[in-house]
Protein backbone atom coordinates (compact mmCIF):
# COMPACT_ATOMS: atom_id res chain seq x y z
CA UNK A 1 0.00 0.00 0.00
CA UNK A 2 1.31 3.56 -1.10
CA UNK A 3 2.81 5.63 2.20
CA UNK A 4 0.31 8.63 1.06
CA UNK A 5 -2.80 5.81 1.50
CA UNK A 6 -1.23 4.71 4.88
CA UNK A 7 -0.69 8.38 6.26
CA UNK A 8 -4.67 9.14 4.89
CA UNK A 9 -6.07 6.40 6.66
CA UNK A 10 -4.57 7.23 9.50
CA UNK A 11 -5.69 10.93 9.48
CA UNK A 12 -9.23 9.49 8.45
CA UNK A 13 -9.25 7.78 12.02
CA UNK A 14 -7.86 10.70 13.86
CA UNK A 15 -10.79 12.72 12.03
CA UNK A 16 -13.83 10.54 13.44
CA UNK A 17 -12.11 9.94 17.11
CA UNK A 18 -11.79 13.71 17.19
CA UNK A 19 -15.31 14.80 15.62
CA UNK A 20 -16.86 12.28 17.88
CA UNK A 21 -15.20 13.90 21.16
CA UNK A 22 -16.72 17.22 19.59
CA UNK A 23 -20.08 15.37 19.62
CA UNK A 24 -19.58 13.69 23.05
CA UNK A 25 -19.32 17.23 24.23
CA UNK A 26 -22.36 18.67 22.34
CA UNK A 27 -24.33 15.81 23.85
CA UNK A 28 -22.97 16.80 27.31
CA UNK A 29 -23.96 20.59 26.95
CA UNK A 30 -27.04 19.38 25.09
CA UNK A 31 -28.00 18.05 28.83
CA UNK A 32 -28.31 21.53 29.96
CA UNK A 33 -28.94 24.20 26.91
CA UNK A 34 -32.04 23.97 24.79
CA UNK A 35 -30.69 22.27 21.26
CA UNK A 36 -30.43 25.77 19.42
CA UNK A 37 -28.15 27.33 21.86
CA UNK A 38 -26.04 24.65 21.41
CA UNK A 39 -25.82 25.09 18.06
CA UNK A 40 -24.40 28.06 18.39
CA UNK A 41 -22.11 27.09 20.76
CA UNK A 42 -20.53 24.90 18.22
CA UNK A 43 -20.12 27.30 15.43
CA UNK A 44 -18.60 29.96 17.76
CA UNK A 45 -16.37 28.00 19.09
CA UNK A 46 -14.85 26.93 15.87
CA UNK A 47 -14.67 30.51 14.12
CA UNK A 48 -11.05 31.29 16.16
CA UNK A 49 -9.54 28.14 15.50
CA UNK A 50 -10.48 28.77 11.01
CA UNK A 51 -9.41 32.39 11.61
CA UNK A 52 -6.29 31.78 13.22
CA UNK A 53 -5.61 29.14 10.62
CA UNK A 54 -6.16 32.13 7.77
CA UNK A 55 -4.24 34.59 9.42
CA UNK A 56 -1.22 32.12 10.10
CA UNK A 57 -0.80 31.77 5.88
CA UNK A 58 -2.01 35.29 5.47
CA UNK A 59 -4.44 34.45 2.66
CA UNK A 60 -7.72 36.68 3.90
CA UNK A 61 -8.35 37.13 0.65
CA UNK A 62 -9.36 33.00 0.35
CA UNK A 63 -12.45 33.95 2.83
CA UNK A 64 -14.13 36.78 0.61
CA UNK A 65 -17.00 34.76 -1.35
CA UNK A 66 -18.35 34.95 -5.15
CA UNK A 67 -21.37 33.56 -4.53
CA UNK A 68 -23.40 35.15 -1.36
CA UNK A 69 -26.98 33.77 -2.02
CA UNK A 70 -26.00 30.37 -2.36
CA UNK A 71 -22.85 30.74 0.91
CA UNK A 72 -26.55 31.81 2.39
CA UNK A 73 -28.42 28.92 1.43
CA UNK A 74 -25.30 26.38 2.73
CA UNK A 75 -26.04 28.50 5.90
CA UNK A 76 -29.40 27.91 6.10
CA UNK A 77 -28.38 24.19 5.53
CA UNK A 78 -25.95 23.89 8.30
CA UNK A 79 -27.46 25.75 10.90
CA UNK A 80 -30.67 23.00 10.05
CA UNK A 81 -27.93 19.87 9.89
CA UNK A 82 -26.45 20.84 13.05
CA UNK A 83 -29.30 21.93 15.37
CA UNK A 84 -31.52 18.69 14.33
CA UNK A 85 -28.25 16.49 15.09
CA UNK A 86 -27.86 18.25 18.96
CA UNK A 87 -31.64 17.71 19.53
CA UNK A 88 -30.88 13.63 18.39
CA UNK A 89 -28.09 13.20 20.18
CA UNK A 90 -30.36 15.00 23.62
CA UNK A 91 -32.71 12.33 22.92
CA UNK A 92 -30.84 9.12 21.83
CA UNK A 93 -27.36 7.19 22.50
CA UNK A 94 -24.19 8.32 20.78
CA UNK A 95 -24.57 5.10 18.83
CA UNK A 96 -28.00 5.14 17.81
CA UNK A 97 -27.74 8.94 16.50
CA UNK A 98 -24.38 8.01 14.53
CA UNK A 99 -25.93 5.22 12.94
CA UNK A 100 -29.09 6.76 11.52
CA UNK A 101 -26.95 9.86 10.54
CA UNK A 102 -24.59 7.40 8.42
CA UNK A 103 -27.61 7.54 5.99
CA UNK A 104 -25.96 10.59 4.86
CA UNK A 105 -23.92 8.80 2.26
CA UNK A 106 -26.94 7.15 1.09
CA UNK A 107 -29.04 10.11 0.96
CA UNK A 108 -26.35 11.93 -1.15
CA UNK A 109 -26.00 9.05 -3.83
CA UNK A 110 -29.82 9.33 -4.42
CA UNK A 111 -30.11 13.09 -4.55
CA UNK A 112 -27.35 13.30 -7.17
CA UNK A 113 -29.52 11.83 -9.48
CA UNK A 114 -32.10 15.28 -9.62
CA UNK A 115 -29.64 17.44 -8.72
CA UNK A 116 -26.66 16.87 -10.83
CA UNK A 117 -28.28 14.33 -13.27
CA UNK A 118 -25.76 11.46 -12.41
CA UNK A 119 -26.30 8.30 -13.65
CA UNK A 120 -26.90 5.68 -10.35
CA UNK A 121 -27.39 1.44 -11.85
CA UNK A 122 -30.05 -0.60 -9.99
CA UNK A 123 -27.28 -1.83 -8.03
CA UNK A 124 -26.72 1.41 -6.19
CA UNK A 125 -30.03 1.80 -5.99
CA UNK A 126 -31.08 -1.17 -4.36
CA UNK A 127 -28.10 -0.43 -1.92
CA UNK A 128 -29.68 3.06 -1.22
CA UNK A 129 -33.33 1.37 -0.32
CA UNK A 130 -31.90 -1.40 1.62
CA UNK A 131 -29.69 1.04 3.62
CA UNK A 132 -33.08 3.24 4.46
CA UNK A 133 -34.76 0.14 5.84
CA UNK A 134 -31.91 -0.05 7.60
CA UNK A 135 -33.10 3.68 9.02
CA UNK A 136 -36.51 2.07 9.68
CA UNK A 137 -35.27 -0.92 11.72
CA UNK A 138 -33.54 1.61 14.13
CA UNK A 139 -36.36 4.33 14.07
CA UNK A 140 -39.04 2.39 14.60
CA UNK A 141 -40.74 2.51 18.31
CA UNK A 142 -38.82 0.01 20.97
CA UNK A 143 -35.45 0.25 22.32
CA UNK A 144 -34.76 3.86 23.15
CA UNK A 145 -38.01 4.48 22.65
CA UNK A 146 -39.27 1.69 25.23
CA UNK A 147 -37.47 3.70 27.94
CA UNK A 148 -38.30 7.42 26.82
CA UNK A 149 -41.50 7.15 25.03
CA UNK A 150 -41.97 9.54 22.16
CA UNK A 151 -38.89 11.50 22.93
CA UNK A 152 -36.85 9.10 21.29
CA UNK A 153 -38.76 8.43 18.55
CA UNK A 154 -38.80 12.30 17.50
CA UNK A 155 -35.24 11.82 17.93
CA UNK A 156 -34.98 9.42 15.60
CA UNK A 157 -36.96 11.32 12.90
CA UNK A 158 -34.60 14.38 14.18
CA UNK A 159 -31.40 12.27 13.03
CA UNK A 160 -33.25 11.35 9.82
CA UNK A 161 -33.83 15.24 8.92
CA UNK A 162 -30.22 16.11 9.67
CA UNK A 163 -29.05 13.47 7.63
CA UNK A 164 -30.90 14.53 4.79
CA UNK A 165 -30.05 17.79 5.17
CA UNK A 166 -26.30 17.52 5.70
CA UNK A 167 -26.67 15.66 2.11
CA UNK A 168 -27.89 18.58 0.53
CA UNK A 169 -25.26 20.70 2.23
CA UNK A 170 -22.92 18.05 0.48
CA UNK A 171 -23.95 18.44 -2.91
CA UNK A 172 -24.12 22.62 -2.04
CA UNK A 173 -20.58 22.17 -1.97
CA UNK A 174 -19.56 20.55 -5.23
CA UNK A 175 -21.25 23.51 -6.34
CA UNK A 176 -19.59 26.03 -4.91
CA UNK A 177 -16.37 24.41 -5.23
CA UNK A 178 -16.31 25.81 -9.01
CA UNK A 179 -15.95 28.87 -7.73
CA UNK A 180 -14.87 29.34 -4.20
CA UNK A 181 -11.95 28.67 -2.18
CA UNK A 182 -11.59 25.69 0.79
CA UNK A 183 -11.86 28.78 3.16
CA UNK A 184 -14.99 30.12 2.38
CA UNK A 185 -16.43 26.97 1.58
CA UNK A 186 -15.65 26.23 5.52
CA UNK A 187 -16.12 30.20 6.80
CA UNK A 188 -18.93 31.26 5.51
CA UNK A 189 -21.76 28.57 6.26
CA UNK A 190 -20.21 28.42 9.87
CA UNK A 191 -20.40 32.08 10.50
CA UNK A 192 -23.91 32.64 9.52
CA UNK A 193 -24.31 29.17 11.40
CA UNK A 194 -23.50 31.10 14.62
CA UNK A 195 -25.36 34.20 13.40
CA UNK A 196 -28.33 32.38 12.68
CA UNK A 197 -29.07 30.28 15.31
CA UNK A 198 -27.28 32.93 17.77
CA UNK A 199 -30.58 34.74 16.75
CA UNK A 200 -33.00 31.76 17.41
CA UNK A 201 -31.41 30.99 20.80
CA UNK A 202 -31.96 34.03 22.59
CA UNK A 203 -35.34 33.77 23.74
CA UNK A 204 -34.88 30.46 25.28
CA UNK A 205 -31.09 31.69 26.25
CA UNK A 206 -29.65 29.35 29.37
CA UNK A 207 -26.85 31.41 31.35
CA UNK A 208 -23.48 29.18 30.34
CA UNK A 209 -22.42 27.64 34.09
CA UNK A 210 -18.46 27.75 34.71
CA UNK A 211 -18.03 24.33 34.75
CA UNK A 212 -19.60 24.20 31.81
CA UNK A 213 -16.66 26.18 29.71
CA UNK A 214 -14.13 23.30 28.78
CA UNK A 215 -16.85 21.22 27.22
CA UNK A 216 -17.02 24.37 24.90
CA UNK A 217 -12.96 24.25 24.70
CA UNK A 218 -13.18 20.65 23.78
CA UNK A 219 -15.48 21.60 21.04
CA UNK A 220 -13.49 24.14 19.61
CA UNK A 221 -10.53 21.96 19.87
CA UNK A 222 -11.80 18.87 18.64
CA UNK A 223 -13.32 20.37 15.53
CA UNK A 224 -10.59 22.27 14.67
CA UNK A 225 -8.51 19.49 14.81
CA UNK A 226 -11.29 17.37 13.00
CA UNK A 227 -11.20 19.35 9.97
CA UNK A 228 -7.52 19.27 9.80
CA UNK A 229 -7.22 15.50 10.08
CA UNK A 230 -10.24 15.12 7.34
CA UNK A 231 -8.80 17.57 5.13
CA UNK A 232 -5.09 16.00 5.02
CA UNK A 233 -7.16 12.39 4.95
CA UNK A 234 -8.78 13.26 1.94
CA UNK A 235 -5.90 15.40 0.23
CA UNK A 236 -3.32 12.38 0.93
CA UNK A 237 -5.90 9.29 -0.54
CA UNK A 238 -8.28 8.70 -3.10
CA UNK A 239 -12.02 8.84 -1.44
CA UNK A 240 -12.68 4.98 -1.76
CA UNK A 241 -9.76 4.10 0.31
CA UNK A 242 -10.67 6.18 3.21
CA UNK A 243 -14.60 7.33 2.71
CA UNK A 244 -15.40 3.68 4.65
CA UNK A 245 -13.60 4.76 7.98
CA UNK A 246 -15.97 7.09 8.75
CA UNK A 247 -18.26 4.26 9.91
CA UNK A 248 -15.59 3.37 12.66
CA UNK A 249 -17.77 6.55 14.53
CA UNK A 250 -20.05 4.33 15.81
CA UNK A 251 -17.52 1.91 17.38
CA UNK A 252 -16.70 5.54 19.37
CA UNK A 253 -20.56 6.12 19.72
CA UNK A 254 -20.48 2.41 21.57
CA UNK A 255 -17.72 3.55 23.43
CA UNK A 256 -18.25 6.69 24.96
CA UNK A 257 -22.20 5.90 25.23
CA UNK A 258 -20.69 2.69 28.16
CA UNK A 259 -18.25 4.84 29.51
CA UNK A 260 -20.05 8.16 30.34
CA UNK A 261 -24.02 6.85 30.06
CA UNK A 262 -23.55 3.13 30.79
CA UNK A 263 -25.67 2.52 27.76
CA UNK A 264 -25.19 -0.38 25.53
CA UNK A 265 -26.86 -0.76 21.94
CA UNK A 266 -29.98 -3.13 21.84
CA UNK A 267 -30.99 -5.64 19.25
CA UNK A 268 -32.71 -3.17 16.84
CA UNK A 269 -30.18 -0.53 16.46
CA UNK A 270 -27.36 -3.24 15.89
CA UNK A 271 -29.22 -4.80 12.87
CA UNK A 272 -30.02 -1.02 11.70
CA UNK A 273 -26.77 -0.55 11.89
CA UNK A 274 -25.14 -3.71 9.77
CA UNK A 275 -27.63 -2.84 7.42
CA UNK A 276 -26.54 0.69 7.00
CA UNK A 277 -23.15 -0.15 7.11
CA UNK A 278 -23.46 -2.76 4.36
CA UNK A 279 -25.07 -0.52 2.42
CA UNK A 280 -23.40 2.23 2.34
CA UNK A 281 -20.10 0.22 1.54
CA UNK A 282 -21.81 -1.33 -1.22
CA UNK A 283 -22.21 1.95 -2.71
CA UNK A 284 -18.59 3.02 -2.32
CA UNK A 285 -17.88 -0.59 -4.02
CA UNK A 286 -19.82 0.37 -7.23
CA UNK A 287 -18.58 3.94 -7.55
CA UNK A 288 -14.95 2.35 -6.94
CA UNK A 289 -15.47 -0.32 -9.86
CA UNK A 290 -17.10 2.83 -12.00
CA UNK A 291 -14.64 5.14 -11.61
CA UNK A 292 -11.68 2.51 -12.62
CA UNK A 293 -14.04 1.67 -15.25
CA UNK A 294 -13.81 5.47 -16.47
CA UNK A 295 -10.51 5.38 -16.10
CA UNK A 296 -9.48 2.46 -18.22
CA UNK A 297 -11.69 3.59 -20.86
CA UNK A 298 -9.88 7.13 -21.05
Amino acid sequence: MPASNVRGILSMLAAVATFAIMDLSMKRLAETYPAMQVTFIRALASLPFLLLATATVGRWRDLVPNRWGLHLLRGVLQVTTLYLFVYAVSRLSLATAYTIFMSGPLLITALSVPFFGERVGWHRWLAVIVGMIGVLVVVQPGGDGAALGGAALLGGVAAVASAATYALGVLMIRVLKATETSAATMFWPLLLTAAFAGVLAVGNWVPVLWHHWHWIAIIGVSGAIGQHFITEAFRLAAPPVIAPLEYTALAWGMLFDWLLWMTVPNQRMLIGAAIIVASGLYVIHRERLQALAASQTT
